[in-house]
């Protein structure tokens, strides 16, 4: 009976987001209809809750005569993974999709602001065809509630991969960020149908960016992290086409969340802001139909039917086709752009988004080259990290070296050398970071650079805060608390991105690995610590068992325990690894178990030294903080009129 509530309820949502899209398409200048139009979008939302709460139901209470829950639960799982199940597949994360996609259109319809009605209510309108989109393909492909007959006695599980509580929280938070650019797409299309662009439209539009773009920070750091641990590879990050899905979109919204201050601020780039916003939302779509597609052989692709993924392309094509097209038309008519010098807080904004839009056309013709090569018969090539690291790290690099003088320079017209002059001590911590890094890489340049440019960026953000803190009288404490929540923000990303920098290059340049075939009680020497084999055995977990190999790692005057396993699930023929990580200030130690030798020879240990990896999860987190700190800033400053 849940199932069939469940699919009535979003069968409901969809013919409450087609009416939700056409009246709000057509209310321009009837208060009535927009008021309409955002009454049917809460009723839709609602719908769309009632249907996802019914799947999760079906998960906890495993209802296997769900062809979902049979193919993704299993009796014995934890509460937590039953939960998570409900989205760790491409049915039910699907309807978490539609879910999003509707909860947005009833928010947008709580919040007009200081649009008007005929802006607000084309908005309305275009995100209840959007969540209408979602749903007609959930629905009619990739139907969550679909029954069993006879449904089995047990189901087949959830991916061991999946089942960890940081892969339970991934998938929501990239959802809620890529599903969040489809704010900024439907504001984008209704302004485009209006033939009409200022500053309210750029002030309804920053906190959906702002918003989508700290949720997808954070959905792919805790990825990031997730892989770094689970994976069992010692890496953190490996340039994989799904990864790259995530991250196109990223970059194009960071891109966004700057162009929206320039155009809600002086009117300006206004076009470009629509583009953005439209090319965010596309590069959403598109991966959506790398994970959903089959193209790709992946531990994040979710399907492998290839009906779905010409299913997303039609979606796809549907929604650039029409942003295109509205675009070519309307934008030569847009607000007309306020002048600025060369050298202004402007202009850096447009070189911003200027290094931020080409990276992400590089890392799209590195993902999709190698799948147009395959389509036309080129057989299988691939485009991998060498590609990536030469192309995308200097183009960020560059976008690194101007960063700080963002802040620094004022609108219109801004003094570099005052600018120059008061970045001058990040300058020269960056140029003391760089000589010491070429004598400690060896002479390697790149590493080198790379981590000048995190000091510098580092080192930037807090000589903004302090150029901000002289400002006026009083205590420095006291005007360090009393700053804008806005300057806090700003500076607190900036440094998070040269904190993640500073991670990211150290452990890439100088990581350690070894390899050694190991009994209980061998010892390997590794980076100053010696690491010994103490023994391994068997444990049972709560729907596993498990194969635990416990260390000790001695150095001078420290002796610490860790331990590392090999799990194995009924429900799946491949173990899953779960490593052993030492913290420390310098970095991590990370132990992976593998293989017991055939002949008894001994067990595979791989051990790693990743040197700073945590600043790249402190980095990310950071840059996520600022984002909510600035959401929290509009929040604070704005009022919002009915």
């Amino acid at each position: 009976m849940i199932a069939e509530i469940g699919a009535f309820a979003a069968a409901l949502t969809l013919a409450l987001s087609l009416a939700q899209g056409g009246l709000g398409l057509v209310s321009t200048g009837h208060n009535e209809r927009a008021a309409a139009a955002a009454a049917i979008a809460q009723a839709a939302a609602l719908a769309c809750a009632i249907s996802f709460a019914c799947l999760v139901y079906a998960f906890v209470t495993s209802d296997f005569s769900v062809g979902a829950v049979a193919a993704n639960s299993h009796i014995d799982k934890p509460l937590i993974y039953k939960i998570a199940g409900t989205w760790g597949n491409h049915e039910g994360s699907m309807l978490l999709w539609c879910f999003v996609s509707a909860l947005f259109g009833a928010i947008l319809a709580l919040r007009r602001g200081e649009q008007s009605y005929g802006l607000w209510s084309r908005a309305i309108g275009v995100q209840g065809f959007v969540t209408a989109g979602a749903l007609i393909y959930t629905l009619f492909l990739s139907n969550p509630f679909a029954r069993l007959d006879p449904a089995p006695m047990q189901g087949s599980g959830l991916n061991p991969l999946l089942q960890d509580p940081a892969l339970a929280a991934h998938p929501p938070l990239l959802y809620l960020g890529y599903v969040g650019l489809s704010v900024p797409f439907s504001l984008a299309i209704a302004a485009l149908i209006e033939g009409r662009v200022d500053q309210a439209w750029a002030k309804a539009l920053r906190p959906w960016t702002l918003a989508a773009w700290t949720f997808l920070t954070l959905g792919i750091g805790l990825g990031s992290y997730w892989a770094y641990y689970e994976l069992g590879w010692g890496g953190w990050w490996f340039w994989d086409p799904v990864e790259n899905a995530s991250f196109m979109p990223w970059l194009v919204a960071c891109a966004l969340v700057h162009s929206a201050i320039v155009t809600e601020r002086r009117g300006s780039i206004a076009s470009w802001t629509i583009l953005l916003a439209i090319m965010g939302f596309g590069l959403a779509l598109l991966g959506t139909f790398l994970v959903r597609s089959g193209v790709l052989t992946s531990v994040h692709a979710f399907a492998v039917d290839p009906r779905r993924g010409i299913a997303v392309l039609v979606l796809l094509a549907i929604a650039l086709g029409i942003g295109f097209t509205l675009y070519a038309w309307r934008a030569p008519k847009l607000a007309q752009p306020t002048g600025f010098a060369a050298v202004s807080r402007e202009s850096m904004l447009v070189w911003n988004n200027f290094g931020l839009a080409v990276a992400a056309g590089v890392v799209l013709i590195g993902t999709l080259y190698p799948l147009l090569v395959e389509a036309m018969g080129g057989g299988l090539i691939s485009v991998g990290p060498p590609f990536f690291n030469m192309t995308v790290a200097p183009l960020l690099g560059a976008l690194f070296l101007l960063l700080p003088f963002g802040p620094m320079l004022s609108w219109r017209v801004g003094d570099f050398r005052d600018s120059a002059k008061k970045l001058a001590p990040a300058a020269i911590l960056a140029a003391l970071t760089l000589i010491a890094a070429l004598v400690l890489a060896n002479g390697r340049a790149l590493p080198a650079i790379g981590l000048a440019l995190g000091v510098w960026l580092i080192a930037g953000g807090l000589i903004y805060l302090w150029t901000r803190v002289q400002r006026g009288e009083g205590k420095a404490l006291r005007k360090f608390a009393l700053l804008p929540l806005a300057v806090w923000s700003m500076s607190t990303a900036h440094i998070g991105a040269g904190v993640l920098t500073v991670g990211a290059i150290a452990e890439t340049a100088f990581r350690k690995e070894q390899a050694a075939v190991m009994n209980p009680g061998d010892s390997v020497d590794f980076i100053g610590r010696r690491v010994t084999l103490l023994e391994v055995g068997e444990t049972e977990g709560p729907n596993y068992s498990t194969t635990r190999a416990n260390f000790r790692v001695e150095r001078p005057g420290e002796v610490q325990r860790m331990s590392a396993e090999r799990r194995f699930y009924p429900t799946s023929p491949m173990p899953t690894t779960e490593v052993g990580i030492l913290s420390g200030l310098d970095g991590d130690l990370y132990v992976a178990l593998g293989e017991a030798g055939r002949d008894g020879s001994g067990w595979t240990v791989r051990l790693y030294y990743n040197p700073l990896v945590h600043l790249i999860f402190i980095g990310a987190t950071m840059m996520a903080l600022g984002g909510a700190l600035s959401l929290l800033a509009l929040a604070r400053r704005r009022k919002v009129k009915p």
